[in-house]
């Protein structure tokens, strides 16, 4: 089943950039000139127009046509395509320094294959920054509290959020796809009522080998248990 698509018929940012943009390159600052950066589920690339200037090779993917058709007018000197983030997109394996990913997973149907996609792309020592809706002990008694639990969880909105992650959660994805050093940061508000949480993750030092196309399934050997 194919995650829904975005209208965007505007270049600027959504409401939750103000928070996350910041972190987000904040945790990218350590990337050299030359780095190939890629914003998967790139929206209408209000993120990666925060990148430029620092001499990153950088791209972006999104399922949306309109989203990436204002991309490409707003900013043309990153390179944009339309794709399925869950499916096999048309770089190779290993091509990327670091994958940054903001409020997308949480949308997604399938989010092992997004994973897994992610970690095929990165090259050895590749960066992971994702992004989603913190969810916590103290935040959902405190929706449960305030009587928003049914308004924040609500299952009446058309397309939305259908993956609901907390940092639990997020790293043992993130763990069975292979990634390693796994950290944590929460964004927006104030601690333990976060807005978001941004979880970073690295690809291993060796690389197991596997056909173009197909997603990476690791070896249990391959699997680290550090958070």
């Amino acid at each position: 089943m194919h995650s829904r698509p975005f209208h965007f018929d505007s270049c600027g940012p959504l409401c939750s950039h103000a928070y996350v943009a910041p972190l987000v390159l904040h945790l990218l600052a350590g990337q050299p000139e030359g780095a190939r950066i890629l914003d998967l589920g790139c929206g209408n690339g209000s993120l990666l127009s925060v990148c430029q200037g620092r001499g990153w090779k950088l791209h972006g993917i999104d399922l949306s046509v309109s989203a990436i058709k204002l991309a490409r007018e707003c900013h043309p000197s990153v390179s944009f395509s339309v794709g399925d983030v869950t499916e096999t997109v048309t770089y190779p394996p290993n091509y990327f320094d670091a994958i940054a990913s903001t409020e997308v997973i949480e949308h997604l149907y399938n989010p092992r294959q997004f994973i897994a996609n992610c970690y095929r792309l990165l090259k050895p020592r590749g960066k992971l920054i994702l992004s989603t809706p913190y969810h916590g002990y103290l935040k959902n008694l405190a929706l449960a509290v305030a009587g928003k639990f049914d308004a924040h969880f609500t299952a009446l909105d058309e397309g939305g959020h259908i993956k609901f992650w907390s940092r639990r959660t997020l790293a043992t994805a993130l763990r069975e796809a292979g990634f390693q050093e796994i950290g944590f940061a929460g964004a927006g508000r104030f601690p333990l009522l976060w807005k978001s949480m941004v979880m970073t993750a690295t690809t291993a030092d060796c690389r197991l080998s596997y056909p173009e196309g197909q997603a990476f399934v690791p070896h249990p050997l391959s699997i680290s248990r550090s958070a």
